[in-house]
């Protein structure tokens, strides 16, 4: 009998409650609200449905993302070993090629000045930089922080893992996805404070049509210029840049559908599984990251402030030719951000086609925030 009983006690005493810890509900509870965003609202489902996951395993069992060395076998846990795919920035230059290869980087092409606009955008992330280094972060780790500004969470990993970061990556990739998947919240009520209705509703030229000699030359092109200047970047511009080529070249179709469909959603399970594994109520509730999730946010918010501005700096230059909307999709989050300019421009005029011209500084962005990390490694010599 006293058998029975040691043993219903062992079993008992094997489950998660007596294990759990109150910051571990707080995050459970937080994973039930980003599957509740992701599935009954709808945003990002494809991101916030892993990542809600991935952070509900590991606040039942933190044993899943253990390292060999925290094991008595010696073999890390499952999602361990999908996290060092991060670190190692395997994962996050994945996910370049297979924007890339879903991505025509077209209306970019036809509207250079979409460059400026993506440059624009990305002054959240240093002016998020020096807040940072304000509210007490070293220098690597406040540039580490401030990325998530351009609203992209591969290359807020990938920054963090080459700054060495790794202790911060975790809060930073939470917080830069969600902010990715808030795009729809966060973006409309400051497009609106910053432009007028006249503004919204200006309605802009058809883009020219662009060859597809410019589609090819243009990632040949780029990733030339951008990765001389900053060799750094060429695991995010040569993967982005060599996606974008397997669609443009027209013959290695199944190479471009294999990056932008069946790697791409691979890498993308792999990623935000481990991403939000790393959201134990140990690593995420704590004054730092608090101050990661509020600085990443006001890097989001003046980053689409400035993009909006920049255009409508345009808009004056241009006399009304250039809807301001437009450079609030500077930030890098593609194809969400542009899709919010044409939605914002559409409930002015729902005759208002902006989509096209909005991917354009979207576009830019991503370059632009793979360049701004870029001038952070060099300013670190990394």
């Amino acid at each position: 009998m006293s058998y029975v009983g040691e043993t219903l006690s062992n079993l008992l005493h094997q489950t998660a409650f007596f294990n759990l810890t109150w910051g571990n509900y707080v995050m459970i509870l937080v994973a039930f609200i980003f599957l509740y965003l992701a599935i009954k609202k709808g945003f990002e489902p494809l991101l916030l449905v892993p990542i809600a996951f991935g952070m509900l395993l590991v606040n039942i069992y933190p044993d899943i993302i253990a390292s060999p060395e925290q094991t008595s076998n010696g073999v890390g846990g499952l999602l361990y070993y999908f996290y060092t795919l991060d670190e190692w920035s395997i994962l996050p230059s994945l996910i370049f090629m297979g924007v890339g290869a879903m991505t025509d980087f077209g209306p970019l092409i036809a509207n250079p000045v979409s460059f400026l606009m993506g440059a624009a955008a990305q002054f959240g992330i240093f002016s998020a930089y020096f807040l940072a280094i304000i509210l007490g972060f070293n220098d690597k780790a406040a540039a580490a922080v401030s990325i998530i500004g351009g609203a992209d969470g591969p290359t807020s990993i990938f920054l963090a893992g080459k700054l060495g970061q790794t202790g911060l990556m975790g809060p930073i990739a939470v917080a830069a996805y969600s902010y990715m998947a808030l795009v729809p919240i966060i973006q409309p009520p400051i497009m609106k404070l910053f432009t007028t209705k006249k503004e919204r509703a200006i309605k802009m030229q058809n883009l020219r049509p662009v060859s597809k000699l410019e589609k090819i030359l243009f990632p040949i092109v780029v990733t030339v210029v951008v990765c001389v200047l900053l060799p750094t970047t060429a695991p995010l511009v040569g993967m982005l840049m060599l996606g974008n080529l397997f669609r443009e070249s027209g013959v290695v179709r199944q190479l471009q559908e294999t990056a932008s469909n069946a790697l791409m959603y691979i890498v993308v399970i792999l990623l935000g599984t481990s991403v939000g594994a790393t959201t134990s109520a140990e690593a995420f509730l704590n004054a730092s990251t608090l101050k990661i999730v509020v600085l990443g946010l006001v890097a989001f918010m003046v980053g689409t402030a400035a993009g909006v501005l920049f255009g409508k700096l345009l808009c004056w230059i241009t006399k009304g030719k250039i809807n301001p909307l437009i450079g609030s999709a500077g930030v890098s989050a593609v194809p969400m951000a542009a899709r919010v300019s044409q939605k914002v421009g559409a409930e002015e005029d729902p005759t208002n086609f902006l989509l096209m011209h909005a991917m354009g500084p979207n576009v830019a962005g991503v370059i632009g925030t793979a360049v701004a990390a870029g001038c952070f490694m060099a300013i670190f010599g990394i």
